[in-house]
C-alpha cells in the first residue's frame, strides 16, 4: 500500500496523460467494462489488407503480442499473459478488451500490411473508475460554538483517478480559511488494483444558526454525474445568553384563574433548574422550566421574576395584573313599592380598570340610569344593570313591582262594525291586577295583557234603551268606578263627548227656566204676603224645594 497526497497523484497522472495525448490518440475505458481500441487504417481499403497484428507495450520498450489476422484466415490469438481470454478482433480490425483494469493503461499498436506497405497505429488507453460511494464517518456528537471541532471524515473509495472531495453546508461549498474551517485530505492507493481511496476531514467552528444546518460531501468524477453523501446534522451547544419570562393565562386574567410562568433560556442544552421569585417568595424548580400559580386573587398582581440557579444574575421579569370587577346594586332583587313613593337606587363599582355601564328595562336598552322620585305603575318591570371592563362583564337586576289603588284612566265607547253593537272600553291602572266588572251584561270582546300596571277591558252590548253603564275596578288596595251613557239609537255618535255636551246643554236650559220661574214665584209670594198677611214660613219651604230641584238638575247637567 502506498500513501500519496491526492494532489500529487493527480498532478503526476494528468501530466503523463497530457504528454501522451499530445502525440497519440487516447481511448478511455471504464473499469470492469469492455473497451474498444480502434485500428486507424486511414485510406487503406480493408480488402487490400493482408495481415493485421495487435501488440502492446509491456514497459521499457518491450512489446507483447496479442493476436494476428491474415487475409482469408481466422484470427490467431498469441496472448499468454493477462490478456489471455480477454481480447478479440472486431470486424473493423478494432481490438476489444474486456474487464478493463488499471494495468490496461498503456499503449496498444495496430500493425497493418497491405501489399508492400507496412503501417503502425499506436493508441494510448486510460481507464477511469468512479468512487464506490461517499459516506461521512467519525461524526462529532455535538459542535460547540466558537470551538474548532472535528465534524467528520468523508471517504471516496476505489476510484481512478483519485477523487477530489468538496465539503458543503446547506448545499454551498465550504472553503478552508485557517480559522473556523479546516480541511485535510489524503489518498491511499491499493497496490493490487491500483485504485485510490480519498479521505477528507473537516474541522469546523459552529455558530448558532448551524443548529439545523445540513453538512454533505461531494465529488465530481471524470466520467459521470456528481456524487453526494447523505446529509448530516449536528447538535450545536452554547451557553445561555438571554432569558425570557413567558406568562400563560386566560385573557383577561381574572380572580380564580391560573397563571403559568415559563422561564425560557437560549442555551443549548437548555438549563434544567430555575428560581422563580413570587413576590418575595423564592421557589426552585428542577427538570422543568415552568411554575403554575392557581386560583389567583387581586393581591397576586405585581412583579414576577425567574433566574438560573447556577447564575442568579441571569434572569428576566414581567408584571402580572389580575383584573377584577365588583358591582353592588341597592336595593336589588324583587322589590315591591307603592305608587307615589320614591325609590333611591345606588350602584357601587370596584374595578381594576376603566368600565362602561348600561341599563335595560324588560330587555330594552335605556338611555340613562333610572331614577324614581315618584313611582308610577309604568315603572314596574325588570331592570338590569351590566358593567363591562375589557373582556369582563358583571350583571345585577331589580324586579320592581309598583302597587296601589286601581284608577280608571278612561271610559269610552265605540260603534260596532255592524252598527248595532256598542263597544265599551275601560282603561285601568293599578297593581296587583285589578278585577274589572260592568253594570250590564255584555260579551267580553278583549282583555289586554296586564303590563306595567295597565289593563284595557272591552265588552260589546246591544242596548234596547238608553242606559247609564258603570265600569268598576278593584284590587286589595281599593275600588274605583265610572259611568257612561249608552244610547239605543243606531245614529248615536261614537264620540262620548258630543253626547255629554248635548245632555249638559239641555239640563242648563232647563235649569235656567226653573230658576226664572222660581224668581217670579218668589216675587209674587212676597207681594201676596204683604197683601194678605200670610206667614213667611210657607214661602221658605217652597223656596227650599225649588232650590233642591235646581241643585238636582245642576248635578245631572254635570254628568
Amino acid at each position: 500500500m502506498h500513501l500519496l497526497s491526492a494532489s500529487c497523484v493527480r498532478v503526476f497522472l494528468w501530466a503523463a496523460l497530457l504528454h501522451q495525448a499530445s502525440s497519440l490518440e487516447t481511448v478511455i475505458g471504464l473499469y470492469g467494462e469492455t473497451f474498444e481500441i480502434p485500428c486507424n487504417i486511414g485510406a487503406i481499403k480493408s480488402e487490400d489488407i493482408v495481415i493485421t497484428k495487435w501488440k502492446y507495450d509491456k514497459g521499457e520498450g518491450t512489446p507483447g503480442d496479442l493476436l494476428v489476422k491474415q487475409q482469408n484466415q481466422n484470427v490467431s490469438i498469441s496472448a499468454t499473459d493477462e490478456y489471455k481470454g480477454r481480447i478479440r478482433l472486431a470486424a473493423n480490425f478494432s481490438l476489444l478488451v474486456s474487464a478493463a483494469k488499471l494495468s490496461d493503461q498503456r499503449t496498444f499498436t495496430c500493425m497493418v500490411v497491405a501489399g508492400a506497405d507496412i503501417a503502425e497505429y499506436p493508441v494510448n488507453v486510460v481507464i477511469y473508475k468512479t468512487a464506490a460511494g461517499l459516506e461521512i464517518s467519525d461524526r462529532a456528537e455535538e459542535l460547540e460554538i466558537g470551538k474548532l471541532t472535528k465534524l467528520g471524515t468523508c471517504v471516496a473509495k476505489d476510484s481512478n483517478p483519485a477523487a477530489n472531495i468538496t465539503w458543503l453546508k446547506n448545499n454551498l461549498p465550504l472553503q478552508a480559511d485557517g480559522k473556523g474551517i479546516s480541511i485535510g485530505a489524503s489518498v491511499l492507493v491499493n497496490p493490487a488494483t491500483g485504485l485510490s481511496t480519498t479521505t477528507s476531514t473537516l474541522e469546523y467552528s459552529a455558530q448558532k444558526e448551524d443548529a439545523d444546518a445540513e453538512f454533505t460531501c461531494s465529488t465530481q468524477p471524470t466520467v459521470g454525474s456528481e456524487l453526494f453523501s447523505s446529509p448530516a446534522t449536528f447538535t450545536i451547544t452554547y451557553s445561555t445568553e438571554n432569558i425570557v419570562l413567558q406568562v400563560a393565562a386566560q385573557d383577561p386574567l381574572v380572580e380564580g384563574g391560573n397563571v403559568t410562568l415559563k422561564c425560557v433560556a437560549d442555551g443549548n442544552p437548555a438549563p434544567t433548574a430555575f428560581n422563580f421569585h413570587l413576590k418575595g417568595e423564592l421557589v426552585k424548580v428542577e427538570n422543568t422550566n415552568s411554575y403554575t400559580i392557581t386560583n389567583v386573587t387581586r393581591d397576586a398582581s405585581g412583579e414576577y421574576k425567574c433566574s438560573l440557579v447556577d447564575d442568579p444574575t441571569m434572569g428576566a421579569s414581567k408584571h402580572i395584573a389580575v383584573n377584577y370587577l365588583d358591582i353592588d346594586l341597592s336595593p336589588s332583587g324583587n322589590i315591591v313599592k307603592n305608587a307615589g313613593d320614591a325609590l333611591d337606587l345606588r350602584l357601587q363599582i370596584d374595578a381594576s380598570g376603566d368600565f362602561q355601564v348600561s341599563w335595560k328595562k324588560d330587555n330594552v336598552k335605556l338611555d340613562k340610569e333610572p331614577m324614581f322620585a315618584e313611582l308610577t305603575y309604568t315603572d314596574s318591570g325588570r331592570y338590569e344593570c351590566e358593567v363591562k371592563m375589557g373582556g369582563i362583564s358583571q350583571k345585577v337586576f331589580l324586579e320592581l313591582t309598583v302597587e296601589g289603588v286601581p284608577v280608571i284612566k278612561r271610559l269610552s265607547k265605540q260603534r260596532g262594525e255592524d252598527g248595532r253593537h256598542k263597544v265599551l272600553i275601560c282603561e285601568v291602572e293599578g297593581s296587583p291586577k285589578p278585577a274589572v266588572s260592568w253594570s250590564i251584561n255584555g260579551t267580553l270582546l278583549d282583555e289586554s295583557p296586564f303590563v306595567n300596571g295597565k289593563i284595557t277591558h272591552k265588552i260589546t252590548v246591544v242596548p234596547t234603551a238608553n242606559l247609564t253603564v258603570s265600569c268598576t275596578v278593584s284590587n286589595e288596595f281599593g275600588v274605583d268606578s265610572r259611568t257612561i251613557n249608552v244610547s239605543s239609537h243606531q245614529s248615536d255618535d261614537n264620540d262620548q263627548t258630543k253626547l255629554v255636551v248635548g245632555v249638559v246643554v239641555g239640563l242648563l236650559v232647563a235649569a235656567g227656566v226653573i230658576g226664572l220661574a222660581y224668581l217670579v214665584y218668589t216675587k209674587k209670594s212676597k207681594q201676596g204676603s204683604w197683601k194678605t198677611g200670610e206667614k213667611e214660613n210657607g214661602s221658605s219651604e217652597e223656596e227650599k224645594k225649588l232650590e233642591e230641584k235646581v241643585e238636582e238638575n245642576s248635578q245631572k247637567a254635570e254628568v
